[in-house]
């Protein structure tokens, strides 16, 4: 048993980490964009977000014991700041965009309202986290740039594997949202704090009334 495991956990190749970096980062979203149907996409998201589980627990010298640590260290001071902002954005796009989407939420379905509020975090924000940060971080670390290089590029990713909305408010704003989240893991070594400023954001986006936009039902492909 200890031999199988040490075996599961040993360092891939370059060539193996290039070809699984392109297929999870790169071509799933890419297919799920142009290829799937709406009614496909999150049972597609389920079974990328289930690889990126596998892979991630085979990745030599990763413990998910490890993702608890920073709970004490959750920079709240950033994490206030970072709703603010958040918020400023949200407010302005949705009355800009789509005003009589404002609090649309909370005002009309609040049970609804209530049940997003309790299921993102641990729906939502901790899967898409695990994938985007530690995988993407500690498994394909030998192939990443320097620090900011390489938080701006997770950004970048991130923001694609969103391009299935077609909407560029959500490309921007997963975007500048990933470099957040990117920051709190990979510059601030915490994991917990990207999952507490991915589920802020998420709140303040429903809350507000973009969840219009991340809305699979609301896709319209521009082909």
């Amino acid at each position: 048993m200890t031999e199988s495991l040490r075996m599961d956990k040993r360092v891939p190749s370059r060539a193996r980490l290039w070809a699984e970096f392109g297929a999870l980062f790169l071509a799933a979203p890419l297919v799920m964009a142009f290829l799937l149907p709406p009614s496909a996409l999150f049972p597609a998201l389920f079974g990328v977000t289930a690889l990126g589980l596998v892979l991630l627990h085979v990745t030599e010298g990763f413990r998910w014991s490890g993702l608890v640590r920073g709970l004490d260290r959750i920079g709240w001071r950033a994490v206030g700041l970072f709703a603010l902002l958040t918020a400023a954005v949200a407010g302005t796009v949705v009355a800009l965009r789509a005003p009589e989407q404002a609090l649309i939420l909370p005002r009309e379905q609040p049970a609804l309202f209530v049940a997003v509020m309790l299921l993102y975090p641990p729906l939502s924000a901790l899967p898409q986290e695990i994938v985007f940060r530690p995988l993407f971080f500690r498994r394909y670390g030998p192939l990443l740039p320097g620090l900011w290089p390489a938080i701006v590029l997770n950004a970048a990713l991130f923001s694609l594997a969103h391009l299935m909305f077609w909407s560029w408010i959500v490309a921007a704003m997963t975007f500048c949202g990933g470099i957040a989240f990117a920051w709190a893991y990979e510059s601030r070594r915490n994991f917990p704090m990207a999952v507490v400023l991915h589920s802020v954001a998420g709140w303040i986006v429903f809350a507000a009334g973009l969840g219009m936009f991340f809305y699979s039902g609301n896709i319209e492909r521009p082909f």
